[in-house]
C-alpha cells in the first residue's frame, strides 16, 4: 500500500546526516542510526520507504488485520465498541456530579451504582447488534453465546475510585477479541473536573490505527528513560508482586521525570498512546483492564509486552506498554524481579480466560 509522503515536523541541518523514522506518515528527526520497530517504517534522507516490517522481537498482541473475512466485520464492530462505550459514558455523564451510591467488592475495591448501571446499557447495545458474541463484563461476569470468537471485554467505569471522589481520570473501556486477540476498542475518558467535566473518545482497530476524537495518534520518539515520563499503577491485593512495583515506583521516579499513579489503566494505555506518556506498566490487571488499551498503544505504534519481556495475551497478569524507542531499557530492570515473582511460586498463570473460548493465545 502506498504511503502518503511525510509532513516535517522540524528544521533541521542537512538531511544527509540524518535517520529519519515514520510513525504512520510523520517522520521525526534525529541524528541516531536508523531504528525501525513495530508499526514504524523507516525514510531515508533521500525519500522513500526503506522498511515496513513488523517488528518480530515482540508477538503483535492484534488480530491478525490481513485476514479477508475479518475486514468485512472491522468497521462493524469499531462502529459498536463505539456506539456501546459513548452510551455508557452517557450514563457517567448524568451521574458524575450527583451524591454516589457507593459499595464494596473488597475493603478498598469500590463499586458504585453508575459501574451497574453504565455497564447494563453496554450489554444491552451490544447484545442488540451482536446477539451471539461473548461478552466478558467487570460486574456482570460473562454472558452470551460461548461459542463465539468474539468477546467483548467490558470495563464500565475504569477508574471508579477516581469516580467516587470526582478526581480525573476515568472512563469506559470497549474491547472486542477475536480469537483471543483484540481487534477493535474504544476508550471514553472524562477529564476535566467538577462542574467542568468533558470526554475524549480514543478509539482503534487492527491495522487501521489509533485515533483521538477522530485525529489520528502515535506514541512519542522519546528514547531515553531519563526524558521520559511514565505511569504506573497498584492493585488492590498488596501481595508479593504489588510490593515489587513499589520498588520499581522508586527506582524510576530517581531515573525519570517522573512516574505517575493516576488508577485508570485503560485511560493510562491511551496517554501512551497519544504521545502524552511515555510508558505504563501494571501487576494483577483483568481483560477488562487491558483489552481495548494495549490496542490503542500497538496501533499508535508502541511495543505491548508481559512484564517479564514475554509474549503479551489480554488473559496475562502483567503489562508493559511503551513507545518502543525505551521499552528494551525499561524491560532491563522490570524484567528480572518480575521473573523471579514466578520462579518463587507466585501465580502468573492465564486469568478469567472463559472457559471453552476458542482463542489463539
Amino acid at each position: 500500500m502506498a504511503m502518503a509522503a511525510p509532513t516535517l515536523l522540524s528544521s533541521a541541518p542537512k538531511l544527509s546526516s540524518l535517520a529519519l523514522t515514520s510513525i504512520r506518515g510523520t517522520i521525526f528527526l534525529s541524528q541516531r542510526p536508523l531504528f525501525v520497530h513495530r508499526r514504524f517504517a523507516g525514510w531515508s534522507a533521500a525519500g522513500g520507504v526503506v522498511n515496513s516490517f513488523v517488528d518480530t522481537k515482540y508477538a503483535r498482541v492484534g488480530a491478525d488485520f490481513n485476514n479477508a473475512w475479518l475486514k468485512e466485520v472491522l468497521v462493524d464492530l469499531q462502529d459498536g465498541s463505539m456506539v456501546a462505550a459513548k452510551k455508557g459514558a452517557e450514563v457517567i455523564m448524568a451521574a458524575v456530579d450527583k451524591p454516589r451510591v457507593i459499595g464494596y467488592k473488597g475493603t478498598t475495591d469500590l463499586v458504585t451504582d453508575t459501574d451497574k448501571l453504565c455497564e447494563q446499557v453496554i450489554l444491552a447495545a451490544v447484545k442488540k447488534r451482536f446477539p451471539d458474541h461473548l461478552i466478558l463484563g467487570e460486574e456482570g461476569g460473562l454472558t452470551g453465546d460461548p461459542a463465539s470468537e468474539f468477546l467483548w471485554c467490558i470495563d464500565p467505569l475504569d477508574g471508579t475510585t477516581n469516580f467516587a471522589h470526582g478526581y480525573p481520570s476515568f472512563g469506559v473501556s470497549v474491547g472486542v477479541l477475536y480469537r483471543g486477540k483484540p481487534i477493535a476498542a474504544t476508550v471514553v475518558e472524562f477529564a476535566g473536573g467538577p462542574y467542568c467535566w468533558v470526554t475524549r473518545t480514543f478509539t482503534a482497530s487492527a491495522g487501521s490505527g489509533s485515533y483521538c476524537n477522530g485525529e489520528k495518534i502515535h506514541v512519542s520518539a522519546t528514547d531515553e528513560v531519563e526524558k521520559s515520563l511514565l505511569v504506573t499503577g497498584f492493585g488492590y491485593e498488596h501481595d508479593e508482586a504489588w510490593a515489587t512495583n513499589c520498588v520499581f515506583f522508586k527506582e524510576f521516579t530517581d531515573i525519570s521525570r517522573g512516574v505517575r499513579r493516576l488508577g485508570a489503566a485503560a485511560v493510562d494505555m491511551c496517554h501512551v498512546a497519544l504521545g502524552i506518556v511515555d510508558a505504563y506498566w501494571e501487576y494483577r490487571l483483568k481483560p477488562w483492564d487491558m483489552a481495548a488499551g494495549v490496542l490503542m498503544v500497538e496501533e499508535a505504534g508502541g511495543k505491548v509486552t508481559c512484564m517479564d519481556g514475554g509474549d503479551f495475551c489480554v488473559f496475562n497478569q502483567s503489562v508493559l506498554v511503551s513507545n518502543g524507542f525505551i521499552h528494551d531499557k525499561l524491560l532491563q530492570r522490570i524484567a528480572p524481579p518480575s521473573k523471579k515473582l514466578v520462579e518463587d511460586g507466585l501465580d502468573f498463570s492465564l486469568w478469567f480466560k472463559p472457559s471453552g473460548y476458542t482463542s489463539d493465545v
